[in-house]
C-alpha cells in the first residue's frame, strides 16, 4: 500500500484517474507544499487538463500557477476525507497563492460523483 503523498502513491493515484470525465477549462499546474509530516516537508505537483490529471510527481513546478500549503495533520484529514477541502479553504487549514481563477475552475470537480468515487478508491489504497 502507497504512502500518501510517496511518488508510488502519486502515480497509482494518477493512473486511477484516468477515468474521469473530461471538465474543458479545469486546468491548472498545481504545486501543494505540506509541513511537519514524519519525513520534513513534502512538496508534490499535479499538471491537470481538462479536468484529468495527466502528470504528477515529487518537488514542485517552477511554472506552478496555483500553490497550496498545509500542515501535514490537515492534509492528511483532506486526504482520508475527514475535512472537505473547501471548508479547508474557509477554515485556512489550506492556503493557496497564484492563480486563483484556475483554482476556483478546479474545486467544484471535487464535489462531483465522479471525483468522489477516485478519492475513495485512492483512499482505499493509501497508507496514512
Amino acid at each position: 500500500m502507497p504512502k500518501y503523498l510517496s511518488q508510488e502513491w502519486l502515480d497509482a493515484s494518477r493512473a486511477m484517474s484516468d477515468d474521469q470525465p473530461e471538465r474543458p477549462g479545469a486546468s491548472c499546474r498545481l504545486n501543494l507544499v505540506v509541513s511537519g509530516s514524519p519525513t520534513g516537508e513534502v512538496s508534490a505537483y499535479w499538471v491537470i487538463e481538462n479536468g484529468r490529471i495527466r502528470e504528477s510527481g515529487l518537488g514542485s513546478r517552477d511554472d506552478g500557477e496555483v500553490t497550496l500549503t498545509a500542515t501535514w495533520p490537515d492534509a492528511v484529514r483532506v486526504a482520508d476525507g475527514e475535512l472537505d477541502i473547501n471548508a479547508a479553504f474557509m477554515q485556512g487549514k489550506v492556503k493557496a497563492a497564484g492563480n486563483m481563477a484556475k483554482l476556483m475552475a478546479l474545486l467544484p470537480l471535487t464535489s462531483t460523483p465522479e471525483c468522489r468515487d477516485l478519492q475513495e478508491r485512492v483512499r482505499a489504497i493509501t497508507e496514512f
